[in-house]
């Protein structure tokens, strides 16, 4: 099997990335796999981690055939994330091992538990849909109105005026501050 290894350190952490590193590359040799790439990144709180989207997107195009890290904090930025790209993950047969909490996706028990996870996390989507269907019931039944508030429509003249001006669609929403599209919109719905 080819892995690859991913060791993540905020900039207040650094000193942890060599143990990382050197506890998963005694796994992988105590496993038999071949480590394909190591991946360092390093960055605190960082809502984009572009090492592990290149991971992620290699993983997809099944360029290996497993992901370790060294602890789940280090992979997933919140719960839903890691869910989420375990069964990713999981869905396209790449494995995912994590060393300190004993994690191992690459077994017949891990994928068992991976199934699991999976519907955990369906559990909680379908949790969440629910509340916000009776949030929005309730808010309506309290006279609210639900959604985006009609910014466009309510410049239609204005934005018939400036066509009829000359100015192009673009032009126009750069003057309303309003989409393009909704410029568009706003001008098909007086045909």
């Amino acid at each position: 099997m080819q892995v690859a290894l991913y060791a993540r350190v905020s900039t207040h952490d650094q000193q942890t990335l060599p143990m990382q590193l050197k506890a998963m590359r005694e796994y992988t040799k105590k496993r038999g796999w071949k480590i394909k790439h190591e991946i360092q990144e390093i960055g605190s709180g960082a809502k984009t981690r572009p090492k592990r989207e290149e991971l992620l997107k290699e993983a997809r195009r099944r360029q290996i055939d497993a992901i370790i890290v060294w602890r789940l904090d280090r992979w997933g930025r919140s719960v839903s994330d890691l869910i989420g790209t375990i069964r990713e993950l999981t869905d396209t047969g790449v494995g995912f091992v994590s060393l300190t909490e004993a994690f191992d996706l690459t077994t017949p028990a891990g994928k068992a538990l991976s199934g699991m996870l999976a519907v955990f996390a369906e559990f909680e989507r379908d949790i969440l849909r629910e509340r916000v269907k009776a949030g929005i019931a309730h808010s309506r039944s309290q006279g609210n109105a639900h959604g985006r508030p009609a910014t466009a429509s309510l410049k239609t003249d204005h934005i018939k005026k400036l066509k009829a001006k000359g100015l192009n669609n673009s032009e126009i929403a750069r003057k309303l501050r309003i989409g393009r599209t909704s410029v568009i919109r706003a001008l098909n719905t007086q045909k």
